[in-house]
C-alpha cells in the first residue's frame, strides 16, 4: 500500500472530509505522537473526540490519555474546534 507524505497534505482539508472514525483515529494518533506531523496535542484530542463521538472506544481512551498531558484551556479549545468541525460537517 502506498502511504503519502503527509507533511505535503494540508491536514485541516483531511479532518475537514474525514468523517470516518477510523481516519478521524488516525489523524488524532498522528497529531498526538508527531508523526508526519507537527505534534499538536489540542488538535489530536479533537480528532479523538469526533472518533469516539462515532463510536471508537479506543478514540475515548486515547483522547483521555492526552488530556492528562493537557491545561483546561487546550482541553476547552480542542472540545470548541470539535462542535466548529460538526457544524460544518
Amino acid at each position: 500500500m502506498a502511504r503519502m507524505d503527509m507533511s505535503l497534505v494540508d491536514n485541516a482539508q483531511i479532518a475537514a472530509g474525514s468523517n470516518n472514525a477510523s481516519s478521524l483515529l488516525e489523524l488524532g494518533i498522528m497529531y498526538s505522537t508527531g508523526r508526519d506531523v507537527e505534534q499538536d496535542l489540542v488538535s489530536a484530542h479533537k480528532c479523538f473526540n469526533l472518533a469516539a463521538l462515532q463510536g471508537l472506544r479506543e478514540a475515548r481512551d486515547y483522547r483521555q490519555e492526552i488530556a492528562s498531558e493537557m491545561s483546561p484551556q487546550e482541553i476547552a479549545e480542542a472540545q470548541r474546534q470539535a462542535r466548529d468541525w460538526l457544524s460544518m460537517n
